[in-house]
C-alpha cells in the first residue's frame, strides 16, 4: 500500500532581486517588454552561419520527425496510397506562400519602423591594455617636448646672436623683405619658393625659373667672409661672402654666369668650333652669400638661355638660300658670300671655371645688345597691346590694321602687312647693313686717302636706324669750292646701296666695293671737267666742246675719262683737256695756237679767216707747272695764253 501527498511546489521568482532595503525589503528588478524580450532571444542567434547550415539543420530535423512519425503509425498506414494524387504539390505551394508571407512580414516590420525595433547586438568590448595606453601616451608627449624644447634652443640662440652682433647681425624677416621688394614670392606649404622668369613679360619659355628662399643656419650666417685663394680659376675675382640671414638655392641649370657671344668672320678663319660653356677670365662668380647678385646672375642666364632657344628654333625652321647651321650651343647663318655671322651661347659656373682659360676673340657688343633689346621688344609686344579706337573694338590689332578698312587697303597691302621678321631674321640683317657699312666707310677711306686732288669729305648722319645709314659725299677742289661742289648721297642697307647724284639721277649698287669706288672716280673725273668749265666761263674762254665718257683711247679697267675743248677769247690759242680716273688720278693737257706756223697764205688759199685754225696739239708738261691743284694750273695756263691784244 503506497502513501501519497500532496506537495505544494512555489513558482520560482521570474524577477531578479535588484535591491535590497536595510529593513529587509526586496526590490524586484521589473520584468522585460516584449521588445526586450526579443532582443534578448535574438542575440541567443548564431548569424554567422550560411543559410546552407540552416537547410541542413532543418532537413536533418525534418527527416527526425518524419521518422517518429512512421514509427509512429501502424505498419499498414505505411504502406497506404494517398488519397489525392496533388496532395504533395498542394504542400509545397502552401510551404512556399507560408515563407514568401514570412517574409513580406519582416520587411514590413523592418522597414515602417512600428512593429520592432531592429537594435544592435553588443559584442564583448575588446580586452583593453593599460600598459600600450601608458607607452603610447608617453611617446606623444616626448614627440611635442623635443619641438617645444628644438624652438627654445632655436630662440635662445638667436637672442645669443643678437646680444653679442647686435649692429652685425640682420633679420632674416627684414631680407625677405628686401627680396620681396624686387623678386616674386610665393609661400607653398612650408617652403618659399620665388620665380625668376619673364612669364609676367610675355615669355613663352619652358623652364619654370624657380628658386627656394630658406633661413641661413647659425654656423653660415656667422661665418667670416671668403678670402680670395688661389685655388680658383686663373684671373678669377671672388666675391666676398656677404653675412645675410637667408640663403638663396638656385637651380643647377642656373647658376653660374651666361652671355651670348656673336662675331662676324670669314669662312676660312674658323670652320667649326662649338665650344660649351667658354667663359671670359675677368668675369666674377657669385658665392651664396650675396642673394641679390645670385638672382641677378641666375635671372641673366635664363635670358640667355631663351634667347638662344629662340634663335635656334628660327634657325631651324627659316628656309634661307644658305641653311643655317645649329651646332651644339653656336648657330652659324651666312650673311654675305664670304662672311658668316656665328651666335654662341657661353655659360660658365663655379665648378668648370678652370678649364676657361682659353682667350675669346673680339666679338660684337653692338650686335649682342641688339639681340638684348629685340627679345625684350618682343616681350614688351605681347603684353603691350594698342588700345582699340573706338573703344568698343576687338583688342590686338595695330593701329595700321584698324585703319585698314577707312583706308581702302587692297589685298596686297594687307598681305604685306601681316609679314613680320623673326629674331634671326632682324639680327642678320643688322649684321649685314653692319659689313655694307664698313665698306662703304672703307672705299670712302681708302679713295680720301689715294686721292688728293680733289678733296672728298664724308659727312655719315648720326641718326640713323639698325638697318639703314645714309653719307653725304663733298668733292671739292681747294681754293675753288665756291666755284662748284659735287654732292652726292649714299643710303647704305642691308645688301645694297642708293646713290643719289647731284643731278638728281639715282642708281643702285649692290653690296661689292668695287662698284662704288667705280662711281666714285667717274664723280671725280666729271668734278674736274665741270669746276675747269666753270673756271673758263670767268675768265671768258669758249667751250667748245665737252664729254664726260670719253670714248676714245684705251678702256679703263675702272672709273672713266672725261674732256673738254676750250677757246681763248681771241680764238687764238685751243686748250685740250683730258682726265682719265682709274687707280690714280692721270691729268692730260695738250695745247694749240692760231696760225699755225706751217700755214702759208698763197694761190691756194685766198681767205685770212682760214689762217685761224689751230694747228697741231702739243702736249703740255703739267707736273712740271706751279700751282696747289689742278684748277689752279689750269688758271695760270689760261691767263698765260690769254693775248693783249
Amino acid at each position: 500500500m503506497s502513501l501519497s501527498a500532496n506537495i505544494s511546489v512555489e513558482a520560482p521568482i521570474e524577477n531578479q532581486i535588484q535591491e535590497i532595503a536595510y529593513d529587509g525589503t526586496e526590490i524586484y528588478q521589473l520584468p522585460p517588454t516584449l521588445s526586450e524580450h526579443l532582443a534578448k532571444c535574438a542575440t541567443k542567434i548564431d548569424f554567422s552561419k550560411t543559410s546552407s547550415d540552416i537547410d541542413l539543420l532543418q532537413q536533418s530535423i525534418k527527416k527526425e520527425d518524419e521518422k517518429k512519425e512512421e514509427e509512429s503509425k501502424d505498419p499498414k498506414e505505411q504502406f497506404q496510397s494517398s488519397l489525392w494524387p496533388w496532395d504533395s504539390v498542394r504542400n509545397k505551394l502552401k510551404e512556399a506562400m507560408t515563407e514568401v508571407c514570412v517574409l513580406s512580414d519582416v520587411l514590413n516590420i523592418a522597414k515602417e519602423k512600428r512593429y520592432m525595433v531592429l537594435d544592435p547586438i553588443p559584442q564583448e568590448p575588446p580586452e583593453v591594455k593599460q600598459m600600450v595606453l601608458v607607452y603610447a601616451r608617453k611617446k606623444a608627449l616626448a614627440s611635442a617636448a623635443n619641438i617645444l624644447q628644438s624652438g627654445v634652443e632655436r630662440l635662445k640662440a638667436v637672442q645669443s646672436d643678437q646680444g653679442v652682433n647686435r649692429t652685425n647681425s640682420t633679420d632674416f624677416h627684414i631680407e625677405l623683405l628686401r627680396l620681396r621688394r624686387n623678386w616674386r614670392l610665393k609661400k607653398v606649404s612650408n617652403t618659399i619658393i620665388g620665380d625668376l622668369s619673364y612669364r609676367t613679360a610675355g615669355s613663352k619659355f619652358m623652364h619654370p625659373g624657380m628658386f627656394e628662399v630658406t633661413k641661413a643656419e647659425d654656423e653660415e650666417s656667422g661665418s667670416p667672409p671668403a678670402s680670395p685663394s688661389g685655388s680658383g680659376a686663373a684671373g678669377t675675382v671672388a666675391c666676398p661672402k656677404i653675412n645675410s640671414a637667408l640663403r638663396v638655392n638656385v637651380p643647377t641649370e642656373l647658376q653660374g654666369v651666361a652671355f651670348i657671344k656673336v662675331i662676324t668672320q670669314k669662312d676660312q678663319e674658323d670652320l667649326c668650333t662649338a665650344t660649351v660653356n667658354m667663359m671670359g677670365s675677368t668675369q666674377l662668380v657669385p658665392q651664396a652669400g650675396a642673394w641679390q647678385q645670385t638672382l641677378e646672375y641666375a635671372q641673366n642666364v635664363l635670358f640667355c638661355k631663351e634667347l638662344f632657344n629662340q634663335l635656334a628654333r628660327e634657325a631651324v625652321q627659316l628656309q634661307a638660300p644658305i641653311p643655317h647651321v645649329v651646332v651644339g650651343n653656336q648657330i652659324r647663318a651666312t650673311l654675305l658670300p664670304g662672311i658668316q655671322l656665328i651666335i654662341s651661347l657661353c655659360h660658365s659656373t663655379s665648378s668648370d671655371s678652370n678649364n676657361s682659360s682659353e682667350p675669346i676673340k673680339d666679338h660684337d657688343h653692338v650686335l649682342e645688345h641688339s639681340l638684348h633689346q629685340l627679345l625684350r621688344e618682343f616681350h614688351h609686344k605681347n603684353t603691350h597691346h594698342p588700345f582699340p579706337h573706338p573703344a568698343s573694338g576687338p583688342l590686338g590689332p595695330s593701329k595700321k590694321r584698324m585703319l585698314a578698312g577707312p583706308s581702302a587697303y587692297d589685298r596686297h597691302e594687307l598681305l604685306e602687312m601681316t609679314k613680320s621678321q623673326t629674331l634671326l631674321e632682324q639680327i642678320i640683317a643688322q649684321a649685314q647693313h653692319i659689313f655694307t657699312r664698313r665698306r662703304t666707310q672703307y672705299v670712302l677711306d681708302t679713295v680720301a686717302r689715294d686721292v688728293k686732288d680733289p678733296m672728298i669729305t664724308s659727312h655719315w648722319n648720326a641718326m640713323n636706324s639698325p638697318t639703314m645709314s645714309c653719307v653725304k659725299i663733298n668733292i671739292t677742289s681747294h681754293g675753288y669750292d665756291a666755284n662748284l661742289r659735287t654732292s652726292l648721297v649714299i643710303h647704305v642697307k642691308e645688301r645694297s646701296l642708293k646713290c643719289i647724284c647731284r643731278d638728281g639721277r639715282i642708281m643702285h649698287m649692290s653690296y661689292e666695293p668695287q662698284e662704288l669706288r667705280d662711281l666714285i672716280l667717274c664723280q671725280i673725273s666729271q668734278h674736274q671737267i665741270v669746276c675747269l668749265q666753270n673756271l673758263a666761263k670767268c675768265m671768258a674762254w669758249q667751250i667748245l666742246s665737252s664729254s664726260s665718257h670719253l670714248g676714245i683711247g684705251s678702256v679703263e679697267p675702272l672709273g672713266n675719262a672725261s674732256s673738254c675743248v676750250l677757246a681763248s677769247p681771241n680764238s687764238d690759242r685751243l686748250i685740250a683737256v683730258q682726265v682719265r680716273c682709274d687707280s690714280q688720278i692721270d691729268v692730260k693737257v695738250y695745247i694749240a695756237q692760231s696760225p699755225a706756223k706751217d700755214f702759208f697764205p698763197g694761190s691756194l688759199v685766198q681767205g685770212r679767216h682760214w689762217e685761224h685754225l689751230g694747228g697741231h696739239f702739243k702736249e703740255v708738261r703739267f707736273d712740271k707747272m706751279e700751282g696747289k691743284n689742278f684748277h689752279n694750273k689750269m688758271e695760270f695756263l689760261m691767263a698765260s695764253l690769254t693775248s693783249q691784244s
